[in-house]
C-alpha cells in the first residue's frame, strides 16, 4: 500500500477574510489569486464556519510546522509581519519558534540540526 502524502489543511474560522489575509501576508506574500493558498505545494484552505469558536481554546493540539534552512532570516521576516510569538527555543534537535495566527492556532518554524 502506498503511504498517503498530505496535500492540504483546512482551517475553520469565524472570520475567513481576515485570517486568509493574515496567512497570505505572513507566509505567502507573493501569492495571488483566490482559493487555497499554496505554501510550497501544500495547500491551506480557509473556510468560514459557525460551528467553531473565534479563538482556538486548545492551540497546542495541532501545530503546523515549517522546516527552514535559515531560522534567523525567517524569524526576522515573521517579526516584521507582526506575528505573536509564543516561544523561541534551542533544543537538542534544532531551533524551534512557535507563533500564533489571529485565531490562536499555533505554527512553528524549525531549523533542524544537521545531525538530528
Amino acid at each position: 500500500m502506498t503511504t498517503l502524502k498530505p496535500g492540504s489543511i483546512l482551517l475553520g474560522t469565524t472570520r475567513p477574510a481576515e485570517l486568509r489575509a493574515w496567512y497570505v501576508k505572513t507566509l505567502a506574500p507573493e501569492f495571488t489569486g483566490e482559493g487555497a493558498i499554496d505554501l510550497g505545494g501544500f495547500l491551506l484552505a480557509i473556510d468560514g464556519r459557525d460551528d467553531v469558536e473565534a479563538k482556538n481554546n486548545e492551540p497546542g493540539r495541532t501545530i503546523v510546522n515549517f522546516h527552514v534552512d535559515d531560522f534567523d532570516a525567517v524569524e526576522a521576516r515573521l517579526k516584521a509581519a507582526g506575528v505573536e510569538w509564543i516561544s523561541v527555543a534551542d533544543r537538542p534537535k534544532g531551533r524551534f519558534g512557535t507563533f500564533a495566527d489571529p485565531d490562536g492556532n499555533y505554527l512553528q518554524i524549525i531549523e533542524w540540526k544537521k545531525d538530528a
